[in-house]
């Protein structure tokens, strides 16, 4: 046994683009643009047209060719070389003209030339062209199906070229391959079989996009060499990515060789400037096509790439337009919705439907909502902590999971494919599809995984596989790949919810900003109404007490009881007018923000509530130290007043406690839920107090408690739950009072309580006002 690690992807390194060598079929010239000097020259000029490399080597290219000629070159300098090839060449050998096509392209400061012999003199004029595609275009564009466009490839592509095999092989988004198309008369047929990404490595599909054709004309031909080997003016080797002589790597001529071809020839087909796939042709015989002819196949090439959008565009026509519907019928739904969860909810059927999905999950902060047949919400969350840093464009999508998380090799059977969606990233709001295990047998033009053979040597070297024949696997672990169309879908459902979301909160903000100055309006008319009222009710109160000391011995007992009951009830008036005033007055106070160590102010509040109340034995207990905090020292001196003052209160315990404590803000999830206040934002997750990350504090008791009916009316102004004298009586303005403070302080309050257990009162502060 060796210790040596195979590595199997090493033919993706080999450098195939600077090999310094050419094909046989023709002579590479390599010239300094500006004094077509020759500075590269391949090995077999004297063969071709009896000139010995050395000759030619420091010489201008006029030593080669006549004066009208090099006049053509220069001319081509400042043109496009696409729209000038070939150039229709000719060179004196042993008293005869010899006739080329000469291929010509730029590199950086260089020229490289390119000249194959041609039996005519002529070259192809374009009516001649046009007549030999002409027919072929039509037909391709008048395809009704992307598939039949390609059968009408290969067929018209063998018919001019006269190969014994043409095919049409696309590459899948993982680069292997499968023949949708062929046309030949060898008994072996290629269709429908797959080949591995490893057939064709990713610097050869790179090569693939840059020169759009390539022809060997003999597998087994001999390599010639380039004279020097290096570049002089780089001393590097020369970059052949675009040149039509380019020798190609040994491992795919022995590919070639066991498969039993001799010549081949390629052309790209090209889709969203990506490589979509491949013209190939194959011949078990020499065979050299002239460039006129690969012409009008590249150019049949040209035309089908720019034809696959048509094709793959009326592709599942109908079951585009259900998507279109179905979108619409998202808009129709989430416009009505007030939140994002309940939304997509109500819109479950929808959402399968518009991947073909058999299972979704809709999850929006840390609630997640299942659908149909999905893992396990515990698997679903480790799930997407995977698949957040693989996000592309707010996307993920996998037809195999577990290839790259193998975590999800448990529920493969409903959870092959995924197709993730992110909605927002601040809010945690997300869309999964899943695909069940779809058990596949796959076609393989020979077993796909490569053979590694040990020479004689010891050495070891990975082979091209020797047979093409079925090989079929069964794949395990893959769902149904997702459609480019459903995958679009997906994109824009994103869109359409997030121009929701933005319609909703223009809407809001206006709302907010009219709320506001409605609020501001109401404030300053509640402190100049109640600035106002004190001075008459002042009067009345005072006349009262005047016309009872003026008048005692003329009034008459009853006469007397009602102007006690009438300042009773003036001083009444005059503690809510107070309230008013005040309540108006914090809203219309600066916030002086201070650091406030809440372990000094909370003490203190209890001393004087308990100099206040000396009949009342109350237990107040303070489990942790509290941190200091960034607020207004008086206000949040009057909040913890209020809420502790109405613990004592409300309580008719024999042994009464309060506690009074703060929650870590990782450990809110600790609170009941069903009490947290909702969110006023459709795109921000239910369940929870929208400030980011706030410190939430609580003042708790064992008094009487409150009847959830009547929770949410606690914080109304002047309301109280109890007779006006019950409990000590007061104004009912002291949890309004809390609300504004903890509102103003960029917080939120909220209560939880149970009848005759006791109640919660807990609030939050704002991340900014957090030290």
């Amino acid at each position: 046994m060796t210790d040596e690690i195979i590595d199997l992807t090493n033919c993706d390194r080999e450098p195939i683009h600077i090999p310094s060598l050419i094909q046989p079929h023709g002579v590479l010239l390599v010239l300094q643009d500006s004094t077509l000097e020759i500075l590269q020259v391949s090995s077999n000029t004297q063969e071709v047209f009896g000139r010995q490399p050395d000759e030619l080597l420091g010489k201008s290219l006029s030593d080669l060719l006549d004066a009208k000629q090099i006049k053509l070159i220069q001319q081509c300098l400042s043109e496009d070389f696409e729209s000038v090839n070939p150039l229709n060449l000719s060179i004196k050998y042993l008293s005869k003209l010899i006739y080329f096509d000469g291929i010509i392209h730029h590199l950086n400061n260089i020229i490289i030339l390119e000249l194959e012999p041609k039996k005519a003199k002529d070259k192809t004029n374009f009516f001649d062209f046009y007549q030999q595609v002409r027919g072929t275009i039509t037909r391709i564009q008048k395809a009704p199906t992307l598939l039949k466009m390609c059968q009408i490839v290969v067929t018209e592509v063998r018919r001019i070229t006269g190969f014994e095999r043409v095919m049409v092989y696309r590459f899948d988004e993982e680069g292997a391959g499968r023949v949708i198309a062929e046309d030949t008369n060898q008994e072996m047929p290629y269709l429908d079989l797959h080949y591995p990404s490893s057939d064709i490595p990713k610097q050869a599909r790179q090569l693939y996009t840059l020169n759009w054709l390539r022809l060997i004309p003999d597998a087994s031909y001999q390599p010639v060499t380039l004279i020097p080997a290096n570049n002089p003016l780089t001393n590097q080797p020369l970059d052949l990515s675009l040149s039509v002589l380019r020798s190609v790597s040994p491992l795919h001529l022995e590919y070639l060789k066991n498969m039993g071809v001799t010549a081949s020839m390629s052309i790209s087909l090209m889709h969203e400037q990506k490589l979509w796939g491949l013209i190939a042709c194959h011949h078990s015989s020499p065979k050299y096509v002239p460039y006129n002819i690969r012409t009008m196949c590249e150019f049949i090439g040209q035309v089908m790439s720019v034809e696959l959008a048509n094709k793959e565009a009326s592709e599942d026509i109908d079951y585009k337009r259900q998507l279109k519907s179905l979108q619409t019928q998202f808009i129709e739904g989430l416009s009505q919705a007030e939140y994002f969860l309940d939304g997509m909810v109500q819109l479950k059927s929808q959402l399968l439907n518009l991947t073909s999905a058999t299972g979704a999950v809709i999850c929006s902060g840390d609630q997640c909502i299942r659908l149909g047949k999905t893992p396990s919400e515990e698997e679903v969350h480790a799930l997407l902590d995977w698949i957040k840093p693989h996000l592309h464009h707010n996307l993920f999508e996998t037809r195999s999971l577990t290839k790259n998380y193998p975590a999800a090799e448990s529920y493969k059977a409903i959870a092959s494919g995924v197709l993730a969606l992110e909605i927002s990233r601040v809010h945690h709001n997300y869309i999964l599809w899943f695909r069940p295990e779809k058990i596949q047998t796959v076609n393989w033009g020979g077993n796909p995984n490569k053979p590694v053979e040990v020479l004689l040597d010891g050495s070891l070297r990975m082979s091209p596989r020797k047979s093409f024949e079925l090989w079929q696997e069964t794949v395990q672990g893959s769902a149904l790949p997702w459609k480019p169309c459903e995958v679009e879908a997906v994109v824009e459902l994103r869109s359409l919810v997030v121009g929701v979301v933005l319609r909703q909160a223009d809407k809001l903000a206006s709302m907010n900003f009219e709320l506001q100055r409605s609020n501001e309006e109401l404030d300053s008319f509640a402190y100049v109404a109640s600035h106002d009222l004190k001075e008459p009710l002042r009067g009345i109160h005072n006349y009262a007490n005047f016309l009872m000391e003026d008048y005692a011995e003329v009034l008459d007992n009853d006469g007397i009881a009602k102007l006690q009951t009438l300042v009773r009830l003036t001083q009444r008036m005059e503690d809510l007018i107070n309230s008013l005033l005040h309540f108006s007055r914090l809203g219309r106070a600066e916030l002086i923000r201070q650091p406030v160590n809440l372990n000094e102010l909370v003490p203190q509040v209890i001393t004087i509530l308990t100099i206040a109340r000396p009949q009342s034995e109350v237990e107040f207990r303070i489990p942790q130290p509290f941190k200091s905090i960034q607020c207004d020292r008086a206000q949040i001196n009057e909040l913890f007043s209020n809420l502790i003052s109405n613990a004592i209160k409300y309580n008719d315990k024999p042994q009464k406690w309060v506690e009074i404590g703060f929650i870590e803000s990782g450990q809110t999830n600790q609170i009941s839920k069903e009490f947290l206040p909702q969110s006023p934002l459709p795109l921000i997750p239910r369940g929870g107090p929208t400030i980011p990350n706030p410190q939430c504090f609580y003042v708790r008791d064992n008094g009487i408690g409150i009847l959830q009916e009547h929770l949410d009316k606690i914080f109304q102004i002047f309301r109280r739950l109890h007779g006006r004298d019950d409990f000590g009586g007061g104004t009912g303005v002291g949890l309004t009072i809390a609300r504004k403070i903890v509102e103003r302080h960029g917080g939120t309050i909220w209560v939880e309580s149970t009848l005759a257990q006791g109640s919660t009162f807990y609030f939050t502060l704002s991340a900014e006002a957090n030290t």
